[in-house]
């Protein structure tokens, strides 16, 4: 499965839990980069972003995709799953606003979902 595949199946996973906000960076054309696409999305709670999280693992272990590291469960403020070519980051709202990925990466391409 390619990368943007799996980035496609990610956002799939966070649709059908709500998720706000989705965008999905591309990466690929970015100097020093370690991933091919971020897709990134928010939630209003930890329960929400706890679900999100699942759908997601759930929706990508149908095509057999396993993520290689899984942080911040504990919390769930922000969670990321490295499925090491895509990178998906779960935020509360605050904290996405509060890291600006989206600004940190300027130079990609980002695609807005729409909900």
């Amino acid at each position: 499965m390619t990368a943007e595949e799996l980035s496609k199946i990610i956002v799939k996973g966070m649709q059908e839990k709500k998720a706000s906000n989705i965008v999905v960076m591309d990466l690929r054309g970015v100097k020093n980069a370690f991933t091919d696409f971020f897709v990134i999305c928010s939630g209003n709670s930890d329960t929400q972003i706890e679900a999100i999280s699942d759908s997601v693992e759930e929706v990508t272990q149908n095509f057999k995709e396993k993520p290689w590291r899984n942080e911040g469960r504990q919390n769930n403020q922000w969670i990321l799953m490295d499925y090491v070519n895509v990178v998906a980051h779960i935020f509360l709202k605050e904290q996405r606003e509060f890291y600006g990925l989206e600004e940190l990466w300027g130079d990609a391409k980002i695609k807005k979902i729409e909900s």
